[in-house]
């Protein structure tokens, strides 16, 4: 496995401590501000309508086929994750984006106590993608969404999208949805790699000259040796990323 970049030698500038902190603090100014626009867009997001899916939508489970509602678990509030799935691709050529968010998600309890649970609805046959669930070693809820409900649940959009759903008795509504960087939220490596000097290494960044950025924005950032990055420690630790396909 080829070493991670070295960063190159560019530095930022050295100050003395009382400079450096005067500079934070006028940086802290304007990141209070940014928080405060979060929580103005999170209460306009709490004040959209909602549209109804029918709640008897099947998915596909471990034990077979599974409504959508029973996926509330008994909760009033479900967030699902469509992940995308390559149907008859070994687990090196599936979605490194998706790899990337899903592998964030492991507590759910801080979720639970809210009465909101969490599950991925993987697009693609159950058997090969929750070959691959198991070979990362995710143990959040899982299903696919056969091709009967996609029409239902993803409605003219794609796999990819982070979905929140509302339970009323038994009627079941979709309240938001995102994609694209609006999935960042899963991924907590992103925000604290945004807190470091070189951040993300990424070309689109605007950083100081000479910085290293050493990755594009297609999918490159979260792939390594041919491989979605997270699968390494998997593969290392001896885990079989058999998915039971023949390619």
């Amino acid at each position: 496995m080829t070493e991670m970049p070295e960063a190159e030698h560019a530095l930022p500038q050295i100050a003395d401590r009382q400079t450096w902190q005067a500079r934070i603090d006028e940086l802290r100014f304007k990141e209070k501000a940014h928080t405060r626009a979060g929580d103005a867009l999170a209460a306009q997001r709490r004040r959209l309508p909602m549209v109804q899916v029918d709640a008897q939508t099947p998915l596909i489970g471990a034990d077979g086929p599974v409504p959508l509602i029973d996926i509330f678990d008994g909760r009033s509030q479900l967030i699902a994750y469509f992940q995308m799935w390559h149907t008859g691709k070994p687990a090196a050529q599936q979605c490194e984006g998706c790899t990337f968010s899903t592998s964030h998600i492991n507590e759910l309890s801080y979720l639970h106590s809210r009465d909101v649970s969490y599950a991925t609805f993987c697009e693609g046959p159950y058997e090969e993608s929750s070959r691959y669930r198991d070979f990362m070693g995710w143990t959040i809820p899982w299903y696919s969404v056969p091709q009967e409900s996609v029409d239902r649940l993803v409605a003219n959009r794609f796999f990819g999208i982070l979905v929140t759903y509302l339970r009323d008795d038994d009627k079941v509504y979709e309240t938001y949805w995102t994609t694209g960087r609006g999935n960042e939220r899963m991924a907590p490596s992103y925000g604290l790699l945004d807190l470091t000097v070189y951040g993300r290494q990424e070309f689109w960044e605007d950083s100081p000259k000479g910085w290293p950025q050493h990755w594009n924005a297609t999918g490159g950032q979260f792939r390594q040796d041919g491989r979605p990055t997270a699968q390494w420690s998997r593969i290392h630790a001896g885990h079989s990323d058999d998915l039971g396909t023949s390619a």
